[in-house]
């Protein structure tokens, strides 16, 4: 069962865990369970995508209840009409908030794109963030005698590929738990000495437009036990009270520290 944020009889949002393929996807044949059939299952309905997160990546996600409703989202996300709030644990202290404007040129992926022969440009890529908190934690990993952590809000403008996570990376904080694109020294250890053995991605809260009824709507999504467990570790109890905590059954994967 998923924990269902908003249903109303046009639309559905529910709070992905990490580790949960949105769909089922040729590249992950061998993943068994799948956000939409789940949702599909448990609502006796069928639902249409919206957008999707990463596997890894937990919180909001949305999906209309119609093909019609499904491509009315699907447009307020393509024209930027969403404002999406992400929250991430990150290495390192990250002391300041900003703007940042760095394009990105689109990953290709390893299989889907093996033939790809045309060169890619980058694209215009933004995402506001800001610093909430920062901690220096006692524990050695790689060459320093203590770690150092910092808890980031961020707000995308954009939608590229992977873009929160190569923004931090950027910025020289990756964030704790990316395979891809982080410090897998650091993830290794925040795994083995903090319990967080995720991406430490989470997206928090989604506002919209409703695509029928034309009202305000604002669907936030709780932190799972992973979360919690650094954040209370951490002193960070009390930094995003706006976003409840909630408790899943255990994921059926994980991006995995270990790569």
């Amino acid at each position: 069962m998923l924990e269902i944020l908003y249903q109303d009889e046009w639309l559905v949002a529910v709070n992905k865990p990490s580790g949960w393929l949105v769909h089922r996807s040729w590249l992950d044949r061998h993943e068994t369970v799948f956000v939409m059939q789940t949702v599909r299952d448990q609502i006796g309905q069928h639902v249409f995508t919206a957008h999707r997160l990463d596997k890894p990546t937990s919180g909001v996600l949305l999906m209309g209840l119609s093909s019609e409703v499904g491509r009315l989202l699907s447009l307020q996300f393509e024209q930027h009409q969403m404002q999406k709030t992400y929250h991430a644990v990150v290495r390192g202290w990250l002391e300041s908030s900003g703007t940042l404007d760095y394009p990105l040129v689109e990953e290709l992926d390893k299989i889907a794109d093996r033939h790809a022969t045309e060169a890619r440009t980058a694209q215009p890529a933004i995402t506001d963030y800001q610093s909430l908190a920062t901690v220096e934690m006692p524990v050695g990993i790689g060459r320093y005698p203590t770690s150092r952590y910092s808890l980031v809000e961020m707000a995308p403008k954009t939608g590229r590929k992977h873009q929160l996570r190569r923004h931090m990376s950027h910025l020289r904080h990756p964030i704790i738990g990316d395979s891809a694109h982080g410090d897998l020294r650091q993830n290794r250890g925040a795994a083995e000495h903090f319990g967080a053995n995720r991406l430490m991605l989470h997206a928090s809260s989604l506002a919209l437009t409703h695509p029928v009824t034309g009202e305000p709507l604002l669907i936030r999504a709780g932190l799972d036990g992973v979360w919690q467990n650094l954040m209370n570790q951490f002193g960070w109890q009390d930094q995003i009270p706006e976003v409840p905590r909630v408790e899943f059954d255990a994921a059926p994967g994980q991006d995995n520290v270990s790569e």
